[in-house]
């Protein structure tokens, strides 16, 4: 994979956050995380970008680069397949440091999220079937590595990627820009980086009330496969959650704590609300940032997003 440095700068430096088509160097995007933005250059169709604006360093940066490439290692040694990645850090003067994190482009049509509209309905069991059996594999490595290294995972639909060639087909696991890890039951994370696209005042209440909450359901194999299961909610295709169910159940070790059709549609409905309020208060961020202080938000933004 060849990143093209001088493109990715030119990109940043002419970059306005508020309207990324209208760059210099032309881009497209595709998709927005909780602190990224998921976009490819028109330059470099088979490229993936993730654009992490949030380090005050270049050693900060440095840091979450070797972090994010361990992150990689481990889940390619729990046995899960990755797209070929790199990482590129980007300095403009006067401005936050900035990591891009480079992917292969998968074809868009084999993410499992927009498979699961166009396959029957047995063939959705089949391949939600095997993407929990793809995230199982961490909860096994999980149990072999004991202590010194715990893994977590995001099982969502939207970050796996079924690709079929004409000698094999392969399940990809693609959301890796955000590694949360524990070696020796330490977090590798900061989590004050997750808090850097949060408004300013609502930081001290995401962090007493919910920043734990947030990083460490990705640990717990239940709450990992509720939140895959209220997630066919947002994707309009609440009637696989009965399939999606029968099969998580049958990989949870604990018959007494089983996830029931309440919980998940309970978990969806907090989710919603807790993800479009935090939306909602950083475009007012975004607007007092711009408009009144006549400053500059460095985070870019997604439309109104359909859940």
């Amino acid at each position: 994979m060849l990143i093209d440095k001088n493109a990715l700068y030119r990109f940043e430096e002419k970059l306005d956050p508020k309207n990324l088509e209208a760059s210099e160097v032309s881009a497209e995007i595709i998709d927005f995380g909780e602190i990224s933005v998921i976009f490819r250059l028109k330059s470099q169709p088979d490229i993936v970008y993730k654009r992490m604006p949030i380090f005050d360093t270049r050693t900060a940066a440095e840091k979450y680069s070797i972090m994010y490439h361990d992150y990689c290692r481990y889940l390619t040694a729990a046995g899960l397949t990755l797209p070929e990645s790199e990482t590129c850090i980007i300095e403009v003067p006067d401005r936050p440091v900035v990591l891009f994190i480079a992917q292969q482009k998968l074809p868009e049509d084999r993410l499992c999220h927009k498979l699961i509209h166009i396959l029957d309905t047995g063939k959705c069991r089949e391949m939600i079937g095997h993407v929990i059996s793809e995230t199982n594999k961490v909860w096994e490595f999980n149990k072999v590595s004991g202590p010194s290294v715990e893994l977590a995972i995001d099982g969502q639909l939207s970050n796996w990627a079924f690709v079929e060639t004409e000698n094999d087909s392969m399940f990809y696991y693609i959301d890796t820009s955000t590694p949360l890890f524990r070696l020796n039951e330490k977090e590798q994370q900061n989590p004050e980086l997750m808090l850097q696209s949060a408004p300013g005042f609502l930081r001290w209440i995401i962090r007493l009330f919910f920043l734990d909450d947030v990083m460490n359901r990705y640990y717990v194999p239940k709450l990992v496969y509720t939140d895959l299961a209220a997630n066919l909610f947002k994707e309009q295709k609440p009637e696989l959650i009965p399939d999606a169910i029968s099969i998580i159940n049958t990989y949870l070790p604990d018959k007494k704590d089983v996830v029931v059709a309440g919980e998940v549609e309970k978990y969806y409905k907090e989710d919603k609300l807790i993800w479009s309020l935090f939306l909602a208060f950083r475009k007012v961020d975004r607007w007092l940032k711009t408009a009144l202080f006549r400053g500059r938000y460095e985070f870019i933004l997604p439309g109104k997003i359909k859940r």
